[in-house]
């Protein structure tokens, strides 16, 4: 979407600061207020800024969120410390209410996520050393620590904040209503979009390619139960780049969006015990089920790919040029030519037409379009089928694409009719904001709030000072 009215804008922006909030406190300093723009010169010492609930904001706290920003090559120019400590106190609002509502995050699953930021931030700066001379740490441990209490606390408040809005619902008459609110020069405007189609031809992969796999698989097994590590052996082994640096970690629920042969098999293992091979579309699988929490489980897993040769590449590099040929003399659709001949599971019932998992639906807006598939497409005339395109996904896996474009979408102001996904997204945002508004406003009333008077000059989005 390239436009949207100002009022919807602001209404957007709500969802991610908040709401007006009450009942705070002031907690008494002698320290002349501190004006909106970072500090420069001396540095103060680090002091607790702000309380929410069970948890306080420092001085350091903010310092950090500046040098994330930097390391992500993310401009903090213009951005005040006014503005930082009130994302903060919002993430602690909510990290607080998720523990009062009995939200679990394990330790596990904050390490992951903390590993994959040290990798990055060690990646960026050239070493551990350098990355804690950077944040100004004494050393990598006690940085290790500020840095999970801070991803502890942005899981929670993402689990909080989805369990508030994950039942809301909206009805084809609230869609109408949202969109009848918009005045003529307010409606708002959608770029251009298209809808792909693919066809997907993969190299055949021989048994005994699949029973190296598995017989490596079965000895890993027979390795880890006499008293190996199953988070060394995923280290060195699993293929899954995901997950392969933190031991294999993944968490499965029910609702997890993972295959269905993978949770079937983490549920059906006893807690402590590994799974025998089993096989998804991504490759051969072993899982470790470490915790059993209710409908919760901590799992481990190693991923093994079996190699493709190329004798398989090339047949089905052949198989893709024969069927391009038939769509091109006309003996056979491209519609019918995916249904009967991809190898993708997920479109060949739709004549191989993608879906946006943005929205679910079939078009894809040319700026938000996987940069990949654009370059192939941009110069396809509707119908035309583009060149054999070689393709590998993130397992290093190879595959053999043919593309077209079905239909094109100029730029356009939203019509109900045409664009009805698109705008009921957009009224069921704003419904999640009013509601996010609603929860934020009801339990500000009872958390406890102090703020630093060295803040009070602070133009908070949130009334957080009640003035």
């Amino acid at each position: 979407m390239k436009f949207i009215s100002s009022r919807f804008t602001v209404l957007l922006l709500m969802l991610f600061v908040g709401t007006t909030l009450a009942a705070q406190e002031i907690i008494k300093d002698t320290v002349k207020p501190r004006t909106q723009t970072a500090p420069k010169g001396k540095a103060k010492v680090d002091g607790v800024v702000a309380v929410v609930g069970d948890y306080v904001v420092l001085e350091s706290d903010i310092d950090l969120q500046y040098k994330e920003l930097q390391t992500q090559n993310i401009s903090t120019e213009g951005i005040t410390r006014c503005q930082l400590l009130g994302k903060l106190m919002e993430e602690k609002l909510y990290a607080h209410h998720a523990i009062q509502d009995s939200i679990v995050v394990s330790d596990a699953e904050v390490n992951e996520q903390v590993n994959r930021r040290v990798d990055y931030f060690v990646e960026q700066l050239g070493s551990k050393e350098k990355m804690v001379e950077y944040f100004k740490k004494k050393d990598f441990d006690s940085f290790q620590t500020e840095l999970f209490d801070l991803v502890k606390t942005q899981e929670l408040t993402e689990r909080m904040r989805k369990k508030v809005i994950d039942d809301v619902e909206i009805t084809p008459e609230e869609v109408r209503q949202f969109f009848m609110k918009f005045q003529k020069e307010d409606i708002p405007v959608f770029g251009a979009e298209m809808e792909v189609a693919q066809i997907v031809i993969k190299p055949e992969i021989t048994k005994d390619e699949k029973q190296k796999v598995i017989d490596k698989l079965k000895q890993i097994k027979k390795d880890v139960q006499e008293g190996s590590s199953f988070y060394s052996k995923a280290v060195l082994y699993s293929e899954d780049r995901g997950s392969g640096a933190s031991g294999g970690y993944i968490p499965v629920t029910r609702k997890s969006q993972l295959v269905k042969e993978f949770k079937d098999t983490a549920f059906s293992t006893e807690e402590g015990q590994i799974s025998e091979p089993f096989e998804t579309e991504y490759g051969y699988h072993i899982i470790y089920v470490e915790k059993v929490r209710g409908q919760e489980r901590d799992v481990r897993h190693i991923l093994m790919v079996p190699k493709v040769t190329e004798e398989s590449k090339k047949a089905a590099k052949e198989k893709i040029s024969k069927i391009r040929e038939r769509i091109a003399k006309g003996e056979i659709s491209f519609s019918d030519a995916a249904k009967s001949e991809s190898n993708d599971k997920e479109t060949r019932n739709s004549g191989g037409l993608l879906i946006n998992p943005a929205n679910l639906g079939t078009r894809f807006e040319l700026t938000k379009m996987d940069p990949n598939i654009y370059n192939e497409i941009s110069g396809l005339k509707n119908n035309e089928v583009s060149e054999p395109i070689e393709d590998m996904d993130r397992l290093g896996v190879v595959s053999y694409k043919l593309y077209t474009v079905i239909n094109r979408y100029d730029e356009h102001p939203a019509d109900y009719a045409k664009d009805y996904i698109k705008i009921k997204e957009l009224a069921l945002k704003e419904k999640q904001i009013k509601t996010i508004a609603k929860w934020s406003e009801e339990k500000i009333k009872s958390t406890y709030i102090k703020v630093n008077a060295d803040y009070q000059g602070c133009k908070f989005a949130n009334n957080w000072l009640k003035k």
